[in-house]
């Protein structure tokens, strides 16, 4: 394995993982919010999954979109 080159991938896909995130979570919190169904707390999850390499890992957590 050439590490430089994975690290650079996986530095590359992140980026892009966490970029692209945010924008869909924007999309949807202002969608909702328009639409008047929008919580002051978001739950959310996301899902790795690798399965040629059996990675299988979850990630819940809150987002807070209005002061309690």
């Amino acid at each position: 394995m050439n590490d430089d080159a994975f690290n650079m991938s996986m530095r590359k896909f992140l980026k892009s993982v966490g970029v692209t995130s945010q924008q869909k979570i924007e999309e949807a919190v202002r969608a909702a919010e328009q639409s008047g169904s929008l919580p002051a707390q978001l739950v959310v999850t996301v899902e790795l999954r690798m399965p040629d390499i059996g990675l299988y890992h979850t990630v819940d957590g809150h987002i807070t979109v209005d002061t309690p």
